[in-house]
């Protein structure tokens, strides 16, 4: 059974560039809500932060994926003005492009594989992946997101999402981040290098873009070494 590791890195929009009808569809409950301008303040700079957590106000630089059998991976990744660079880092190969080829990449790969794992990836990395390939004209080769509790999905694809595994499926009352999980299993965090995905936005800002397809990489490594905890000791 071809079992795929996968994840992806997000990036909002700029707020200020969007039109007016947007701004205020997308703030009118903050208005409502907030107690006081400082209240609204706080709120509307979380919200502008916060734009790459949806595929309508945000985009996908960075999807890696990391074949478990073998032990090999790739990171495709948005380097605007850099395209088709491509280097190799270990067992990882790391290659730009755009986000629409990075998307036509992951689902040309994905069609090899029969079994997906993610962390956290039913309730944001295969809809985001899935809602922007629509948005690039692109049809999903695997549908990621049905049959959440059977774990068996039409296509012949089986996603396994760690966090809904691991806290059986929101029975355990704090489910936890991946540096948590992590850490419980004595596993090496991927945010020991001093980046979180809180940094991801500011990092494509800077023009780093390396060091996010890094960063993403090391993701990639720890789902896969909770992956291996998971299936030898609690899937029954």
């Amino acid at each position: 059974m071809a079992t795929l590791i996968f994840d992806i890195e997000t990036v909002g929009e700029d707020f200020e560039t969007l039109d007016e009808t947007t701004q205020s569809s997308l703030t009118r409950w903050i208005r409502r809500e907030a107690s006081d301008e400082g209240e609204y303040e706080a709120s509307l700079k979380d919200l502008k932060e916060e734009l790459g957590f949806s595929p309508l106000t945000g985009q996908i630089v960075a999807i890696g994926v990391l074949d478990a059998e073998r032990d090999k991976g790739a990171v495709y990744f948005q380097s605007p003005g850099s395209e088709g660079d491509a280097f190799e880092e270990g067992d990882f190969k790391f290659e730009a492009m755009s986000e629409r080829d990075l998307l036509v990449k992951f689902w040309d790969i994905a069609q090899k594989y029969d079994t997906f794992v993610s962390f956290n990836g039913r309730a944001f990395d295969a809809p985001f992946l899935m809602i922007r390939s629509a948005i690039h004209k692109i049809r999903p080769g695997k549908n990621l997101v049905a049959n959440r509790y059977v774990n068996y999905q039409p296509g012949n694809a089986k996603h396994i999402d760690l966090l809904e595994q691991l806290s059986f499926y929101g029975a355990l009352r704090r489910k936890g981040s991946l540096h948590l999980w992590t850490r419980a299993f004595g596993i090496e965090s991927p945010k020991a290098g001093g980046i979180s995905g809180d940094d991801v936005g500011a990092l494509f800002r800077d023009g780093k873009y390396e060091d996010i397809a890094r960063y993403n990489s090391g993701d990639l490594r720890a789902t896969l070494a909770l992956y291996r905890n998971y299936t030898d000791y609690l899937a029954l």
